[in-house]
């Protein structure tokens, strides 16, 4: 299968679609938030050990619930679960919600990542700021966002360098469109040993984060495993992400959809999936194309999860910047 991006290489390549961030440079922390313009089908899964999330059980395909209105991606560890709240609370503002009776409840699952050892000032006071950060998330969603050091990336760390939010975008050859938003914050690294190639490279289109293939050859060490803290213990790391198609899927089938976009985790980090990491995958599918997929399109669509999800993990952590106070250097000072 050879892929080819969206016109934005992002998320919102798939229709129906646009993604908002609000970050605090003092704090090195942020928000992003996924809105969907119809309520879209969504799906889970959760394969970290160390996860933290709301609202991720009413996606399971034995449960009522059958369709999201926006999906979060907060850091701040538990204090970020906030954010979800300021996204809900401006949904209700513009009435957009899950009918019951006269009432609109907005359907706002969400999930953080641990940014608190990441040399900005946590000392926020009584209540901390993810609400309102989740608020002005929504406002500035658009088609077009940043990537990088932004939004939910904006405190990523991964293991030897700065993390981010990244994304990514696949075409396929059915014409139905696949999107991946990380926010990538791994114990593990993203990197071969301590060299600028990323894990992710064989998944690469065009130059999209440097274009520098796999060493040859490898280096001796290059499965040596590498982790963020000396600590191993230390609950201090999580990727979470969403994959978005605009086929139209069942529960079921998302759920199958964040399922495969997990393989992309294993192909740009190693390790991942451990015990103090609380890798997270939200499925959405808008159906904006009016296609069902079956026999060969669909193992196209789950293999792609996987291509594009790697992809847009690389792309986060090369589009990174630095700031006073990191801890780590960024991808583009590595030689």
């Amino acid at each position: 299968m050879t892929m080819r991006t969206g016109p934005r290489n992002l998320i919102t390549d798939v229709e129906g679609l646009k993604v908002g961030n609000a970050s605090d440079a003092r704090l090195k922390s942020g928000v992003t938030v996924v809105l969907c313009d119809e309520p879209a089908t969504a799906g889970v899964q959760v394969l970290g050990g160390a996860p933290g999330t709301r609202e991720t059980d009413l996606l399971e395909p034995h449960n009522s619930v059958q369709t999201v209105n926006a999906v979060v991606l907060s850091g701040g560890s538990a204090f970020g679960l906030d954010a979800a709240s300021g996204v809900q609370a401006a949904l209700r503002e513009n009435g957009i919600g899950f009918a019951v009776g006269e009432h609109r409840i907005p359907i706002v699952p969400a999930a953080i990542l641990f940014d608190l050892h990441n040399g900005g000032d946590k000392a926020w006071g009584k209540y901390p700021p993810y609400r309102e950060l989740g608020n002005e998330a929504v406002k500035t969603a658009a088609l077009d966002f940043g990537i990088g050091t932004a939004g939910a990336g904006t405190g990523a760390l991964t293991a030897g360098l700065k993390g981010g939010l990244g994304s990514a975008s696949t075409v396929l050859p059915s014409g139905i469109t696949i999107g991946a938003l990380v926010a990538a914050n791994p114990m593990g690294s993203v990197t071969i040993g301590e060299s600028r190639y990323f894990w992710a490279a064989p998944f690469e289109v065009g130059h999209e984060f440097g274009g520098f293939g796999y060493p040859a050859p490898m280096p001796e060490d290059a499965t040596r495993v590498r982790l963020k803290f000396r600590d191993p213990a230390a609950i201090a790391n999580t990727t979470i992400a969403v994959i978005a198609t605009d086929a139209v899927l069942t529960k079921a089938e998302a759920k199958r959809l964040a399922t495969a976009a997990h393989d992309g985790f294993s192909r740009a980090i190693w390790p991942t999936h451990t015990p103090a990491d609380g890798d997270l995958v939200f499925a959405l599918a808008t159906g904006a194309s009016g296609k069902t997929l079956t026999g060969y399109e669909a193992i196209e669509l789950y293999a792609a999860a996987g291509a594009t999800m790697a992809r847009a993990i690389a792309r986060g952590v090369h589009a990174a910047t630095p700031a006073e106070g990191d801890p780590f250097p960024v991808w583009s000072s590595r030689g």
